[in-house]
């Protein structure tokens, strides 16, 4: 199997490291080539035009989410023009009292070439099936919900 990396970079600004008083963002460079700037969420001091590690994970989700139901939609022969999700990370202590991201919600819009369609049930089925497909899904084990729109 891959070994898939990134690196990341912090360099601290400020006089000293002091509790409360020093900057988390820093730099997460892909493929040697692609730089984000990443900080702590917004609750936390983060500079909200930053990503953060929790939509990051989001993010990880959603996409994976997503190229698996189109890998699934292309062999069922469904004709998908476009697909759209917003997914949200929510977070609050999990049963061990520890703050964690506690359930992403992924709310996927899937659209078809004109002609065609699939019921209801059909799509929470493929949906389904790309959930539990899905390697970054299988990581976080039951924190994902999904909701067809």
């Amino acid at each position: 199997m891959s070994d898939l990396a990134i690196e990341l970079h912090w360099q601290r600004a400020e006089p000293a490291l002091t509790a409360g008083k020093y900057s988390n963002e820093h730099t997460v460079q892909y493929n040697s080539s692609f730089d984000v700037q990443v900080d702590s969420a917004p609750d936390w001091g983060g500079d909200p035009s930053n990503t953060n590690p929790e939509q990051a994970l989001a993010s990880a989700l959603s996409s994976c989410h997503m190229m698996t139901f189109l890998a699934l939609a292309a062999k069922a022969e469904w004709p998908v023009a476009s697909y759209h999700d917003y997914a949200e990370a929510h977070l609050g202590k999990n049963a061990k009292g520890q703050m964690s991201v506690t359930r992403i919600d992924l709310n996927p819009v899937v659209r078809f070439d004109t002609g065609f369609s699939v019921d209801d049930a059909e799509m929470a089925r493929m949906q389904d099936r790309a959930h539990r497909y899905c390697f970054i899904a299988n990581t976080l084990a039951d924190s994902v919900e999904i909701n067809i729109r």
